[in-house]
């Protein structure tokens, strides 16, 4: 492995800049990557506040520039409407649909780490078995791997687990329209988001170019509140589903969803106070929420682990 472009303490010197700094750097970034490929890039949208935000950096710097979103099928009806009225959007498809993914490969719940690691343990790999173990693949002990080890338990859950569906839902796809169209794609993923984004922006920056699949991210060391700062300083459109961007407790925060992606996904769910994105699903979606709960059979994943899907009440 070639050596990291950053330090965690860089990412966090980065973080800290002022807005007008971050708008700056990640326009170089964009300009450098859109040279780079002679204007052959695309936006990867997915019409949530972030990719809104990157989608107007790059068109205020090439108008012409296309976006590409993956229409999972599970996205909340208001960020399919936004989409919609976004101009030069191309809609790719999934390779497979969600209700097939889960019946042969699995349930996205705890984290993509988690799922993958216990579908490839139940098909025997060692790899996986170790580090839901707490050791290496040599069979030392990692401190690092005893973070799964608590999620052993979901080795006997009667039903089958996996990250199966993000791939092939969203990542699959926009690879497969980068190959067809010869564009390079550029991203709205944040290194705040997890350790895996935080890890790969070290490793190459914003702009990634020897990787397998090459992607600029021009957002890297941006945070939720820059994105929400910038949509407010603009007043570019977004989608309904956030509803207003207000200030409390000297944060900005959105009055609707806190954040959106596919309606349907466990990840990160046991993590979230009530009322959670599920809870409030029930609520503001009761026909979507029904049909994940119990055409798909979320609910019997999330009882579970334990963790709440129904509204919250008074009593």
């Amino acid at each position: 492995m070639s050596e990291a472009v950053y330090t965690k303490q860089d990412l966090m010197t980065m973080q800290a800049w002022p807005l007008e700094r971050k708008i700056r750097e990640s326009q170089a970034s964009i300009r450098e990557w859109y040279e780079h490929y002679g204007g052959k890039v695309f936006v990867s949208f997915s019409g949530g506040k972030d990719s809104t935000v990157l989608l107007d950096l790059v068109r205020g710097l090439y108008p012409d520039v296309p976006a590409a979103y993956a229409d999972t099928g599970m996205e909340y009806p208001e960020i399919q409407d936004f989409v919609r009225s976004v101009p030069n959007v191309e809609w790719v498809q999934p390779v497979m649909p969600f209700h097939q993914i889960i019946e042969q490969y699995g349930y996205p719940v705890i984290s993509k780490d988690v799922a993958k690691r216990i579908y490839y343990a139940r098909k025997g790999s060692r790899w996986a078995i170790n580090q839901l173990n707490g050791f290496n693949s040599d069979g030392s002990p990692s401190w690092y791997n005893q973070r799964y080890m608590k999620w052993r338990v979901l080795l006997d859950a009667p039903f089958l687990i996996s990250e199966y569906c993000c791939g092939a839902m969203k990542t699959r796809p926009l690879h497969k329209y980068a190959r067809q169209t010869g564009r390079a794609a550029i991203m709205g993923t944040m290194a705040c988001e997890s350790k895996r984004r935080e890890g790969a922006f070290l490793q190459t920056g914003c702009n990634a170019y020897h990787i397998k699949e090459p992607a600029c991210k021009p957002l890297s060391f941006w945070t939720e509140q820059d994105a929400l700062l910038y949509l407010r300083m603009t007043g570019i459109p977004y989608a309904s589903i956030y509803g207003e961007i207000v200030e409390r407790g000297g944060k900005l925060v959105t009055t609707g969803a806190q954040r959106t992606g596919c309606m349907f996904c466990m990840f990160g769910l046991h993590l979230e106070k009530q009322p959670n994105r599920f809870q409030r699903m029930a609520l503001t979606h009761p026909r979507q929420h029904d049909f994940c709960v119990n055409t798909l059979g979320c609910g019997k994943v999330l009882d579970y682990i334990g963790v709440p899907y129904q509204p919250l009440t008074d009593n």
